[in-house]
């Protein structure tokens, strides 16, 4: 029996870095020339990255075996996704957990009484190191949003509850395609937890 198959974290010199776009938002786009090691004969080379802080998607489960999901306008996809509440991971030093139970109250009105790690996940570690947080919310509760307002795309929210089974059935078959929604859903079947 070898070692168990795992990621490894390395990193490759750099050589320069240039921002491209940075502004007061959390994310920003740079583009870094690397190396790679051993081969300092070979020229730097381009990747551009998207620094992003991070996030977390909440999968809140009812005692009636429905999803609190939304329905939100994304502009980058021209596409109106079903999604779970998920948020930025953007005050430094901040614990992904509580930045879902955040979430779940600002845009569900939710809150859980039981929180369960699904997993951690890289979007898409080709151009950034955003890590996304993936929570199972159970012994959900009304609250009120606090202090939280609406605005722009999430005015246009509308809230639903789903049963689990149509919205695994949904995500088999490509009818629903928000990723983190994906992986969640995935996840928490393949765990047997719904």
């Amino acid at each position: 029996m070898g070692v168990p198959l795992r990621d490894e974290d390395q990193r490759w010199p750099v050589v320069s870095t240039t921002d491209l776009h940075r502004d007061e938002w959390v994310v920003a786009l740079r583009a870094d020339e690397i190396q790679r090691p051993g081969a300092e004969d070979e020229r730097p080379f381009r990747r551009l990255v998207l620094e992003h802080p991070g996030a977390a998607v909440v999968l809140a489960l009812d005692e009636e075996h429905k999803v609190v999901c939304l329905r939100q306008y994304r502009h980058a996809a021209a596409r109106r996704f079903v999604e779970l509440p998920a948020g930025l991971c953007d005050a430094v030093g901040e614990d992904p957990l509580e930045v879902a139970r955040r979430e779940l109250r600002e845009e569900a009105q939710v809150s859980a009484a039981e929180w369960t790690h699904l997993t951690s996940a890289y979007s898409s570690p080709g151009l950034s190191a955003e890590l996304i947080h993936y929570y199972l919310a159970t012994e959900l509760t009304p609250v009120d949003r606090g202090d939280f307002e609406l605005v722009h795309e999430e005015a246009d929210m509308e809230l639903l509850r789903v049963p689990f089974a149509e919205l695994y059935d949904a995500v088999l078959a490509g009818r629903v395609t928000d990723a983190p929604l994906v992986v969640a859903v995935l996840m928490v079947r393949a765990r047997g937890l719904a």
